[in-house]
C-alpha cells in the first residue's frame, strides 16, 4: 500500500491532463514544445550544476552505457523480426531504452533503500538525462515523418537548447563558478515546473490517442524489454563490476522502471509515432504497479 501512495501522485498528474484534454481540447504540440524548449533546459542545467560529479561514479556511468547499448540492441533485433517501419523502430526505441529514473524511479529508491538509496538514484537519472537530450532527441528526429536523415537528426541534437543546458551545468560546476541565489531560484521555478508539465502532457495525449493508430504487438514487445528485459540485463552487468550491493539494488531497480513520460513530449514534437509511444509509457507505468514489488522481493527488500 506504501508503494501504491508513492505511485499514486504521478497517476493522479496523468488524470489531470487526460480529463483536462477530454474537456478542453488543447493543443498538444504547442504545450509540449514550450515544455522542451522553455523549461528543460533550466531543469537540465539546475540538475548537472548541483549533483556532485567525481571520479567514484565512474562504474555507474559505465553500467548506464552498456545498459543502454544492449537494450539498443535486443530492441533492433526485435524491431527487425516485427517488420517495423522506420517511424515505429524509433518509438521502440523510446520506450525501450529510456527509462523514467526521475520523477518515478527516484522517489522509489528512496522509499526503499533511504536517502543513501536516493543519492544514488539521483546519480543514474543525470546520466539518463543526458541520454535521453542526446540519444532519444536523435531516435525521435530520425523517427520522424519528415523521414530525416542520420546527418539531419544529428543536427536536431545540437539545436536542442536542453542539451547545451546540461553541458552549460557541467561546465560551470567543474569550473568551480558560483550562481547567485536569486538566479538558481528564477531558473527553479522554471525548472520545477517541467515535471508536471510533461506528465500533463502524456495524460493529455492519451486522451486524444485514437487506439486504431497503435500497433499493438510492436507496443507489447516494447513494453517487456522495458520491464522484464531491462532488470535482468542490468542484473547481468552488474554481476562483474565492483560496486557496493546497495548501489547494485538501486541500479537494477532504476532499470526496471516504467518507460519515461519525456520520450511521448519528444515524439510528439517530432511526430514519431506519438500514439505508441504514449501507449507504451502509459501501459508500463500501470503494469510497474505490479511488477516494481516484485522486483524488490528479489532484491531483498
Amino acid at each position: 500500500m506504501a508503494l501504491i501512495l508513492i505511485i499514486l501522485p504521478v497517476l493522479i498528474v496523468f488524470a489531470i491532463g487526460y480529463i483536462g484534454q477530454k474537456k478542453l481540447q488543447l493543443d498538444i504540440k504547442t504545450i509540449s514544445t514550450m515544455s522542451l524548449y522553455l523549461m528543460s533546459p533550466p531543469l537540465a542545467f539546475r540538475t548537472f550544476y548541483q549533483t556532485p560529479i567525481t571520479k567514484d561514479y565512474a562504474y555507474i556511468f559505465a553500467f548506464a552505457i552498456l545498459l543502454c547499448l544492449l537494450l539498443f540492441i535486443v530492441t533492433w533485433f526485435a524491431s527487425k523480426s516485427l517488420r517495423t517501419s522506420r517511424s515505429e523502430s524509433s518509438a521502440m526505441m523510446l520506450g525501450a531504452v529510456f527509462m523514467n529514473s526521475g520523477n518515478y524511479g527516484a522517489p522509489v529508491a528512496l522509499f526503499a533503500f533511504g536517502n543513501e538509496g536516493f543519492h544514488v538514484a539521483v546519480i543514474i537519472m543525470v546520466i539518463h538525462s543526458l541520454f535521453m537530450n542526446s540519444l532519444g532527441i536523435f531516435f525521435a528526429s530520425i523517427g520522424s515523418k519528415d523521414n530525416a536523415s542520420v546527418k539531419e537528426a544529428l543536427k536536431q541534437v545540437f539545436h536542442m537548447p536542453v542539451l547545451y543546458g546540461a553541458v552549460a551545468g557541467v561546465a560551470l560546476q567543474l569550473l568551480h563558478i558560483p550562481i547567485h541565489q536569486s538566479i538558481m531560484d528564477g531558473l527553479s521555478l522554471v525548472a520545477d515546473a517541467s515535471i508536471p508539465v510533461v506528465m500533463l502532457v502524456l495524460g493529455m495525449q492519451l486522451a486524444s490517442m485514437s487506439r486504431r493508430r497503435v500497433n499493438y504487438p510492436v507496443m507489447g514487445v516494447t513494453s517487456v524489454i522495458r520491464i522484464v528485459a531491462s532488470p535482468l540485463i542490468a542484473a547481468a552487468i552488474l554481476y562483474f563490476m565492483p560496486l557496493d550491493p546497495l548501489i547494485k539494488s538501486v541500479l537494477i531497480l532504476q532499470a526496471a522502471m516504467p518507460a519515461a513520460a519525456n520520450t511521448t513530449m519528444l515524439a510528439l514534437q517530432f511526430d514519431t509515432e506519438p500514439d505508441l509511444v504514449s501507449f507504451t509509457t502509459f501501459m508500463t507505468t500501470i503494469v510497474s504497479i505490479i511488477s516494481i514489488p516484485v522486483v524488490l522481493f528479489f532484491l531483498g527488500v
